[in-house]
């Protein structure tokens, strides 16, 4: 019989509290100690699970009450909790935050939340907010993490202010935090060092082991198998654009495309890579066309290759960086412009605040696709929208959708296993 594991969510008050760092350096910390470890991000999300698994060695799924589902979600942890020693489930923003939140999560599968506190601009005060976040909801609490702590002193009253709540890990002020930019951290392929910087936030985090194991393994209950995935695009290869700034991909996005019976090639536009000869379709995701604008628009064959693509029928989806990237242009904050291939005619301007963020749905012929939107740029064009996303829990009009000819863009991006007929649809010629 599986015994299975012990299971957390890494909860805090907000975001910037350290939920990331603490979640990766006790992932890596447990692996170097020879556990299994695997570890999810509490909604939308693609970029922390990029770091997440570069931590723990182990593909990092979503989680998400709404956008995943309640059994679907039920399915990935029982799948985790028999395969692994550890699991743990990074929250979103505060603990209370959103709709759903990370504590509805939390109730909905009884996983005890840890407490991410920084330390940093307090002490006693500590045990207020911890005993804030476990009884405002109320949830089941495993314990506190006390990031930026500067000193054994300062971590007895911590300790001391916790009133029994185990303080079961502290993280002293780090002379090399992980790397952020406008979107979220600094991808991992992106830092020479990353792996030295993990090793040494796993150093640095003191785990108090009696602590830890009082936590005891379980698995969530037992679910019915999930219905399987008719295969409509069997026969069928789908192109996706796959480097530094096509990057944001769903691992479940793929799987779908699996079990819908496609073949699934990369390639890369960054690098003048032209869409695959045999492709039957192209997914261009999002990522950071904005950090690579003169490479994209030098990339001669690329841009003739989507252009073909385009004019010969092929279905192309276009997600947020993918639409911006065959867009006429774009500009960055500072003025500079750079073209690309034009598929979409409209230009698209990056912008300091943010312009598109949270949870939407999008109506198609085959019912609702969910997903989300994160974007600071912003798209001008006069094409008129075949549809729009509407937001969730408010439904009120979210993103666009353009549809010319066989493109479909939109600052959208869809979760395709919430809908995986829609999907199909999205990359069969004729379909939209």
């Amino acid at each position: 019989m599986d015994a299975g594991a012990r299971m957390l969510l890494v909860a805090a008050t907000a975001s910037g509290q350290g939920k990331t760092t603490i979640t990766a350096a006790l992932a890596r910390g447990l692996v170097r100690q020879g556990q299994r470890v695997r570890v999810f991000k509490c909604g939308p999300d693609f970029i922390d699970p990029m770091l997440l698994e570069r931590a723990c060695g182990a593909t990092v799924h979503t989680l998400d009450l709404w956008m995943v589902g309640l059994e679907a979600c039920r399915r990935r942890l029982l799948d985790a909790a028999r395969d692994a020693d550890v699991v743990l489930i990074e929250g979103v923003m505060g603990l209370y935050d959103g709709n759903p939140s990370a504590a509805d999560l939390s109730r909905a599968f009884d996983i005890p939340v840890l407490a991410v506190i920084d330390a940093g601009s307090m002490a006693q005060t500590a045990g207020a907010v911890v005993q804030g976040l476990r009884d405002y909801g109320p949830v089941q609490l495993a314990g506190v993490v006390a990031n930026r702590v500067a000193s054994e002193g300062h971590r007895q009253m911590v300790a001391a202010s916790l009133r029994g709540i185990p303080l079961l890990a502290t993280l002293p002020k780090q002379a090399r935090p992980l790397p952020e930019r406008h979107l979220g951290l600094v991808l991992p392929g992106e830092v020479d060092d990353i792996d030295a910087i993990l090793d040494e936030l796993a150093d640095q985090l003191h785990l108090d082991s009696a602590a830890w194991q009082a936590i005891a393994p379980r698995l969530p209950e037992h679910i019915e198998p999930e219905t399987p995935v008719p295969p409509l695009l069997a026969g069928k290869t789908v192109a996706v654009a796959r480097d530094a700034a096509f990057c944001f991909i769903y691992p479940a996005n793929l799987d779908v495309l699996r079990e819908l019976g496609a073949r699934v090639t990369f390639f890369s536009p960054l690098a003048d890579e032209a869409v695959p000869i045999d492709a039957d379709a192209v997914w261009l995701p999002g990522g950071y066309p904005e950090l690579h604008m003169e490479a994209l628009s030098r990339a001669a064959r690329w841009q003739a290759s989507i252009r073909a693509a385009h004019a010969g029928g092929l279905p192309i989806l276009a997600e947020c960086g993918g639409m911006m990237a065959v867009a006429e242009s774009i500009t960055d904050k500072q003025g500079r412009s750079f073209t690309m291939p034009a598929l979409l005619p409209g230009r698209v301007f990056m912008q300091q605040r943010l312009a598109g963020l949270g949870s939407q749905g999008m109506p198609t012929a085959s019912g609702e696709m969910r997903g989300h939107t994160f974007h600071y740029s912003r798209l001008d064009t006069a094409v008129e929208p075949a549809a729009h996303a509407l937001k969730h829990p408010s439904g009120a009009q979210g993103e666009a959708l353009y549809r010319l000819g066989s493109l479909t863009a939109t600052y959208f991006h869809s979760f395709f296993p919430s809908n995986p007929l829609a999907t199909a649809g999205l990359f069969t010629k004729g379909a939209a």
